[in-house]
């Protein structure tokens, strides 16, 4: 299975591992860390070394809670950076956002890959994401991320997330988005309890029926820190099990902060599923 651009193309036949790099003052796990562009660089490069084959670049959080960042000053953390990953890098490189704008102007620095936890929701999104080239990736999300953990409820959260990326994927085709440019995450910790996680977790091979690949990121959240009674610094071992089930359901992108941890457990992974019988 490929995932595709207008310039390049993504074999998905082994995992691939996506580093997440947060321009951002506020993220829940990383937030200040890598503001400086310096050190944004170095961090990607040393993610890539790590076995990092996407680099996701975000300048807005998206932790419940979180305050919104104006267009303009997204832009202004986002856009010198990715401009400095595609000189140095040759790897993916993805822009972390919602805004149509933001989307337009990553993209012609650069990116390679739209990542969008509203799914082309916002005004003139799925427009430009279609313009564009680039390969996107839809994700599910109830409420908003102000307030989405507030009252989650679902009647059966893995049929609503197949239901609502259907919807999603009718809107792309119509907007001329080809199927090959996009990939799907679930959305874990996005408007969802502790039991939905791990419902729609066990069941995630359900949503190969949609035909697509499937990208998942439960690194370092709450999901984790709730079950196991872990702060962030803690969570590491939580989340590399959980990234491995989810291989073993046929996931193939971990979208995840401890890049060198999770390269070694698939690696690991893999040696033992090849003697599989």
């Amino acid at each position: 299975m490929l995932l595709s651009s207008t310039s390049r193309s993504l074999d998905l036949s082994s995992p691939r591992i996506m580093g997440i790099l947060n321009l951002t003052p506020d993220s829940f796990s990383d937030g200040g860390h890598f503001v400086d562009r310096d050190a944004a660089l170095r961090h990607a490069l040393q993610m890539v070394k790590d076995g990092a084959t996407l680099i996701d670049v975000g300048g807005e959080s998206t932790r419940p809670g979180a305050d919104a960042v104006a267009e303009q000053q997204e832009l202004d953390r986002v856009i010198p950076v990715l401009e400095l990953l595609r000189r140095e890098l040759d790897c993916w490189i993805s822009i972390d956002t919602n805004k149509a704008v933001v989307m337009q102007e990553a993209v012609r620095a650069g990116a390679d890959l739209i990542n969008d936890i509203r799914a082309l929701r916002e005004p003139n999104a799925l427009r430009v994401a279609a313009n564009s080239g680039a390969a996107v990736c839809l994700m599910h999300m109830q409420g908003q991320p102000r307030t989405m953990q507030q009252a989650p409820d679902y009647r059966d959260v893995t049929l609503e997330v197949v239901d609502f990326l259907q919807q999603r994927l009718r809107a792309c085709d119509e907007a001329g988005i080809p199927r090959e440019r996009i990939c799907l995450d679930p959305g874990y910790g996005f408007g969802k309890r502790l039991e939905h996680n791990y419902e729609l977790l066990g069941k995630v091979g359900q949503l190969h029926q949609l035909g697509l690949p499937l990208l998942v990121g439960m690194s370092r959240k709450s999901m984790l820190g709730q079950l196991l009674q872990r702060e962030l610094d803690e969570r590491l071992a939580g989340g590399l099990a959980a990234h491995l089930f989810a291989l073993s359901q046929g996931a193939q992108i971990l979208r995840v902060h401890d890049v060198k941890e999770m390269a070694d457990a698939v690696r690991v992974w893999q040696q033992a599923a090849q003697y599989q019988g």
